[in-house]
């Protein structure tokens, strides 16, 4: 059967991470006959032009959730994601979250034993269907605090993100707690003599309820992470990991890119062969800083626009 010719779409890191890497003479005039638009950076902005959710929200605790086990709908979910943080004069700062503590699952069951009395003793159970999601199950009707995402937060304060008022507080109190029991734990110093980080802290983010519907324009979508996978699940969508070289259209995420030429060899030159024969019909570069470029099959006869002098301009 004949694939509809479609777009392809590349998520892709903000411009700087590509650290002032030169654009190919190609790259660059093709990028300076695109469309351009700036939108809102940042993973949600980035993830919500892609995805829509109704209700509106960001509820990532229940959307990965739903991916990791199959009981999302019975609650709402906070993640109170493992974390490493190192005190300053300031505070305590946020070093490592999640998956760069590079924990096994026997050393997350260990620290939640030391977690589970408190956390239970507050009316939300804690557990940890995988090493690097750990998450809180409050009552659906739970008014959950907006925190910012583990990537907003690297290396910022840990305080700085904790929700102000008496709501503020408890979750304040909550996290101290918590810290006593992790930096007592002895398996601390164990992963500290094999050069691991300490998991001394947690991080509460991404709270809500499962979304009643969420859609996509995309028909497939590749990706090896896990929010972007779970929405993927989510709209019911084909969905994968990411291939080693472009292989057609859909949704692509490659922002964990840093070489600029081998997007451009493996990515963008096949996707631009298919573009001018007709088997895409766009190709969408969206950036997590916001910036967006579109490159349409008559935008070659744009021949008085000039290349694009740095792919950061």
């Amino acid at each position: 059967m004949t694939r509809t010719a479609a777009p392809a779409t590349f998520l892709l890191p903000a411009r700087a991470r590509f650290g002032g890497q030169a654009l190919s003479p190609a790259f660059a005039k093709a990028l300076g006959r695109a469309d351009r638009t700036d939108g809102e950076p940042g993973e949600r902005a980035q993830l919500l032009r892609h995805f829509d959710l109704l209700p509106r929200g960001w509820p990532v605790a229940a959307i990965t959730r739903a991916f990791d086990s199959n009981d999302a709908t019975l609650g709402a979910w906070l993640r109170a994601d493992p974390a490493f943080v190192r005190p300053d004069l300031n505070g305590a700062r946020l070093l490592a979250c999640g998956d760069a503590l590079q924990m096994t699952q026997a050393e997350a069951d260990a620290f939640l034993s030391a977690l589970r009395p408190l956390f239970g003793d507050s009316g939300m159970p804690i557990d940890a269907p995988r090493p690097a999601r750990w998450y809180l199950r409050l009552p659906r009707e739970a008014k959950l605090p907006s925190m910012a995402s583990p990537e907003e937060a690297l290396g910022a304060d840990l305080f700085d993100h904790l929700p102000e008022g008496p709501e503020g507080r408890r979750w304040r109190a909550l996290l101290s707690e918590a810290q006593v029991a992790l930096h007592q734990h002895p398996l601390n110093a164990q992963r500290q003599a094999e050069g691991k980080p300490p998991v001394n802290s947690l991080w509460f983010w991404g709270g809500g309820v499962v979304p009643d519907h969420v859609t996509t324009s995309h028909a497939r979508v590749h990706s090896n992470e896990v929010t972007l996978r779970a929405l993927t699940k989510a709209a019911k969508v084909d969905g994968g990991d990411v291939p080693a070289n472009f292989d057609g259209a859909g949704l692509i995420d490659l922002r964990p890119l840093r070489d600029l030429r081998a997007f451009e060899t493996k990515w963008l030159e096949p996707a631009m062969a298919q573009l001018r024969s007709g088997a895409l019909t766009a190709i969408h570069l969206d950036h997590d800083d916001g910036a967006r470029f579109t490159l349409l099959p008559n935008h070659r006869w744009r021949f008085w626009r000039k290349p694009l002098k740095a792919f950061d301009a």
